[in-house]
């Protein structure tokens, strides 16, 4: 029988900090942290708990706010997408999968920045004592996902690689916490999965990585804005302005990985070696990039993929679904994401 991991690592489970699927709830706030910016102009942010609002006040970027910034913390990206497209939010941050389901969706939504980060944290685990040794050994198997989350995504493309399909595995769709619930209690075999659930599975103890998302899924993360926002020449500036303090907020945790960590762990409830080694495996790789055609391509791809999967209402073209205006000098997406040391659980 399958030992349970602690009970201590079951709380943040109900948080979902991916950008993937779910219901949600969203609460709002002005202000905070040196929001209190002494322009009249309002941009209204969509946030995860942990999100954008947590690293911009740890890194100091927001002070002196030349406007003010009105959150909503949502605790999936799908909605908050909803909220974009209601045009009740400006812009907001999400991974590389809702934006796809939210244009299948026709729904109004332009994407305006990017980071590129490693795709470690997207993974395939098994129990650690599991005899399956590669992605073919999946044939037959059960494996539980987020259904149209990005590890969907990332167990589709896993499986062609090995030369299977999901009619050739037993998917059982499942969020998070009861996917961790049917992993430990050994009703599933395997758990495709993202970050920081990745890290919290694998620091429990009863897990290693059967296979992971590097070289098979792009590793992408977005800015979502409203295309009615960005019409308006001043929250369009401020928009441009937002975005700045981001990259520089990105880049200050990369440099300081345990400070945010810290900060992350209080604000998620997420153990604190959790978080360090999702900031290390995931979060703290990510590099600022341009939304340019190598993106836009990649995009496209999983437009492509869930079309032929009928998960999505229709194909479309992610192109339409992007504003480049923000790149300025940025490297290109496909930059090479920042790295640190493996783990001693990926060693």
């Amino acid at each position: 029988m399958r030992q349970r991991l602690a009970p201590v690592l079951l709380l943040p489970l109900a948080l979902a900090l991916a950008a993937c699927s779910g219901t949600s709830s969203a609460t709002s706030s002005t202000g905070g942290g040196g929001t209190d910016g002494k322009g009249s102009l309002t941009l209204a942010v969509g946030d995860q708990r942990g999100g954008s609002k947590a690293v911009l006040r740890a890194a100091g970027e927001l002070d002196d706010l030349p406007y003010r910034i009105e959150w909503s913390t949502f605790t999936s990206g799908p909605p908050l997408l909803e909220a974009v497209n209601a045009k009740a939010v400006d812009i907001g941050a999400v991974g590389n999968t809702p934006p796809v389901f939210a244009a299948g969706a026709g729904s109004k939504i332009s994407v305006v920045a990017a980071t590129h980060g490693t795709a470690r944290g997207e993974a395939i685990v098994v129990p650690k004592d599991s005899g399956l040794r590669r992605t073919a050994d999946l044939k037959g198997r059960s494996v539980a996902v987020a259904q149209g989350s990005s590890a969907h995504y990332q167990l589709v493309a896993s499986l062609k690689k090995a030369g299977l399909t999901l009619k050739d595995v037993d998917v059982t769709y499942l969020q998070p916490a009861d996917a961790l619930a049917a992993f430990t209690g050994g009703t599933v075999d395997a758990w495709a999965v993202w970050d920081p659930y990745t890290s919290q599975v694998l620091r429990g103890g009863k897990a290693r990585v059967l296979t992971d998302g590097e070289g098979l899924v792009n590793g992408l993360s977005f800015q979502v804005a409203a295309p009615g926002a960005l019409k308006d020449k001043k929250k369009a500036a401020a928009v441009g302005d937002y975005l700045r303090r981001l990259r520089k907020a990105q880049n200050w945790v990369f440099r300081h990985p345990e400070a945010w960590a810290k900060v992350w762990a209080k604000d998620t409830g997420l153990p604190y070696e959790v978080a360090l080694d999702a900031v290390r495996r995931t979060h703290g790789t990510r590099v600022p990039v341009a939304v340019d055609r190598a993106a836009i391509a990649s995009e496209q791809d999983i437009v492509d993929t869930f079309a032929e999967l009928k998960l999505i209402p229709r194909r479309v073209d992610f192109a339409d679904f992007t504003d480049d205006r923000f790149n300025g000098s940025l490297p290109p997406s496909t930059t090479k994401p920042r790295t640190y040391p493996r783990t001693p659980e990926e060693s």
